[in-house]
């Protein structure tokens, strides 16, 4: 309930949770990151999430051993679309590990990582670079081939953002 999110969220509520998400037992940092998550939907409440340090504990559950890793990129995925967020991700290693969801993960997991990458590439040059870096592009192209229809379209707007971003300079120097 939108009217819950927001209470929760002013509460002070989040802080504990990000705790619990770092700290918890294995079910414990499940349902925080599943509280998270749903919070993270309320725009107010994305900002509260990053501040409170939820990003690094993200990036560190996104390990495949966790079993977490749809459900920490579906809340990076949700954080990606402030500014703090981004930042966030890319300052605590954030975009290897998405590269990495977007190659290896699950339908779900590279549908999320890709929107991420979508929010960050398109928001900075630098975090772009960084992708690029990585080595993301023949694992987008290979989901725009097989991924979910949502996936496809992210992808799809990624690598022709990249091909834009690339030709640039190649523009420049014609005109």
């Amino acid at each position: 309930i939108e009217d819950n999110k927001v209470k929760i969220g002013r509460s002070g509520a989040i802080k504990p949770l990000v705790d619990l998400l770092g700290n918890g037992t294995p079910r414990g940092k499940k349902d925080a990151a599943t509280a998270l998550f749903n919070l993270s939907i309320f725009h107010e409440n994305k900002a509260r999430i990053v501040q409170a340090g939820a990003v690094r504990h993200l990036v560190d559950l996104m390990d495949p051993a966790a079993g977490m890793v749809d459900k920490a990129v579906a809340v990076l995925a949700n954080l990606a679309t402030i500014p703090e967020g981004r930042n966030a991700i890319g300052q605590e290693g954030g975009i290897p590990v998405l590269v990495e969801v977007v190659e290896l993960g699950s339908a779900r997991g590279k549908e999320n990582a890709a929107a991420a990458l979508l929010q960050l590439c398109t928001t900075s040059g630098r975090f772009c670079n960084m992708v690029l870096q990585e080595g993301a592009v023949p694992p987008l192209v290979a989901l725009s081939q097989t991924g979910t229809p949502r996936a496809k379209e992210k992808v799809i707007v990624l690598l022709f953002f990249f091909l834009l971003s690339l030709s640039k300079p190649f523009f420049f120097t014609i005109i």
